[in-house]
């Protein structure tokens, strides 16, 4: 298709633009779709009993014939982990580099979709073509290998995605971000650059990943006892500093946990993390050796409930528990809104005798660059538009603010949320119809039946607690025959509040009563009023307001 047509290139966010996290952007031209990343997130403190949030797909369900591919930046559960949600109603082919692929594939084999799922290893030199996208791919920095970015060869001009990255002029790995290429890229002319945020507020530089290695090493020399590092199962940097320290100190290495564990297994195998034959031991091992001798590698660096390290901390995991002396390592840094739980961990490690290092610098860097590296990217690629995402909305004002510092007319950067599109034809750009978006939540097996009023139903129980109304009424007489009957589960201890239940009661008796005088038998009508006038007793008695439930059986 050629620019002259009447078709329009649309770029948007489904997720990933104003909040840290499940990653989603589309491009669309003509009858062609490409997504790139499709992320999920931790739910957030309100979201009780969900595991987790994946973007809202509603729009691609409803195009999903025009869908060309899904392209993958890297292995990051914000940017895959919504992958095997998307597959099971969107049958397109699936391109990420090696290390991200055989992590991708883990995944799709425990959700039985790998046998379904057409997939394309590809390389930072790949030339790929989706429709009238055509894709090359760069190598960046970031803590997990096999990184890359993206410049999409489109009918309108070129559109680059960075992935998420920064400038590590000392990778532990020795893949340096190819800045030539990048150079290369900018000089054909970039129409959009949508480029990662995270650290936009942070000026100056983020340091390299081989300066972690050296302050892990250190503290494994001051270590006498256990020591106990957690971090993100995809730091496969962090790891291998962990693996060197161990090896230098002459320790064993256990790892605990299952994502961390299946992340080791898929990069010794591809060859992304290197060690000793006999460094690695069994969790049933660790008893066995020295308290000197022994590391333990284990997820649980976020407060995860379930996590191992959290286990630990509530003495209720089956391998391990935390012993006076031992050394617990915390080698990443909470992600927003995850802070309380966190601490939450440190202080019970702490009440068990631990020592614990946590929100020491050293220990642990960003896998973002700062703003001179924000600012290198933009001075590399000379976009015409601007567009940042991943990051929580002060992030991206501030890094337009960086991309106008750069050159870029202020009305060429364009702040977007999830579900705002920026149309562009015959090279001008603008907003374009907002689309569906927003969260879709994880519980269980259960996939986007819980909405909000079931989480406000959750949130009610976990407040106020539930109060069950039990009556049974003769149809025919209009009478009751048994009942009322109050059951209370989290609101009041039934014993201590007996004459609060047994003015309840007498409150549903009078209110059923009135009901039946005035000719009221519709069971929905009796039910809302049994609710409205027991709630409004209740919060005047109580300031509480619990989930009233009646049920009304007949006979």
């Amino acid at each position: 298709m050629s620019k002259g047509s009447n078709h329009k290139l649309s770029i948007f966010a489904l997720g990933g633009v104003g909040e840290i996290g499940k990653n989603m952007y589309v491009m669309e031209y003509g009858n062609d779709i490409i997504v790139i990343d499709v992320g999920s997130k931790f739910p957030e403190e309100d979201m009780l009993g969900i595991d987790i949030v994946t973007p809202d797909i509603t729009y691609l369900i409803e195009n999903k014939e025009r869908v060309r591919g899904i392209v993958i930046t890297h292995g990051h559960e914000d940017h895959i982990g919504g992958l095997p949600y998307l597959l099971k109603h969107i049958h397109a082919p699936v391109y990420a580099t090696k290390l991200t692929m055989g992590i991708i594939e883990h995944k799709l084999k425990e959700a039985h979709l790998l046998k379904h799922t057409k997939r394309t290893t590809i390389h930072a030199n790949s030339k790929i073509h989706l429709g009238t996208f055509t894709l090359t791919f760069f190598r960046t920095n970031h803590s997990i290998p096999d990184s890359v970015g993206i410049c999409a060869q489109t009918p309108e001009g070129n559109v680059v995605h960075t992935g998420d990255f920064k400038f590590d002029y000392t990778p532990v790995n020795g893949d340096y971000a190819d800045l030539s290429k990048m150079a290369k890229i900018g000089e054909k002319g970039v129409l959009a650059l949508l480029s990662d945020s995270t650290n936009a507020e942070k000026p100056g530089y983020t340091r390299s990943e081989r300066e972690v290695g050296r302050e892990i090493s250190d503290q494994f020399a001051k270590a006498d006892g256990r020591i106990i590092v957690t971090t993100f199962a995809s730091n496969i940097h962090r790891i291998q500093n962990v693996f060197d320290a161990a090896t230098e100190h002459g320790r064993k290495v256990s790892i605990i946990g299952k994502s961390m564990f299946n992340i080791v297994q898929i990069a010794m195998n591809m060859g992304y993390l290197k060690a000793e034959e006999d460094l690695l031991i069994d969790p049933d091992q660790i008893s066995k050796q020295n308290a000197s001798d022994i590391v333990i590698l284990t997820t649980g660096s976020q407060g995860e409930p379930m996590s191992a390290l959290t286990r630990m901390a509530k003495s209720t995991h089956r391998h391990l528990d935390i012993i006076p002396g031992d050394l617990v390592i915390f080698a990443a840094t909470p992600i927003p809104g995850n802070e309380k739980i966190v601490s939450r961990t440190v202080d019970q490690l702490y009440r068990l005798g631990a020592n614990v290092v946590y929100g020491l610098e050293g220990v642990h860097v960003s896998g973002h660059g700062s703003q001179e590296e924000l600012k290198l990217m933009l001075n590399l690629m000379k976009p015409k538009y601007f567009i940042p995402v991943h990051g929580e909305y002060r992030m991206l004002r501030q890094h337009g603010k960086l991309a106008e510092e750069t050159g870029v007319d202020p009305d060429d950067v364009f702040l977007i949320e999830s579900g705002d599109v920026v149309d562009i034809q015959q090279g001008i750009a603008r907003r374009g119809n907002k689309l569906p978006a927003g969260n879709v939540l994880i519980d269980g097996l259960g996939v986007g039946d819980v909405g909000n009023i079931v989480l406000r139903d959750r949130k009610l129980l976990s407040q106020d607690g539930i109060l069950i109304v039990v009556v049974t009424l003769s149809k025919q007489k209009g009478i009751m025959l048994s009942g009322p009957d109050i059951i209370s589960r989290g609101f009041v201890y039934v014993r201590e509040s007996e004459e609060l239940m047994e003015e309840a009661l007498q409150l549903v008796r009078e209110t059923l009563q009135r009901c039946v005088n005035e000719n009221t038998n519709e069971w929905a009508a009796l039910k809302t009023s049994i609710r409205d006038a027991l709630g409004r007793f209740l919060y005047d008695q109580t300031r509480r307001r619990p989930m009233i439930l009646p049920i009304i059986m007949e006979s």
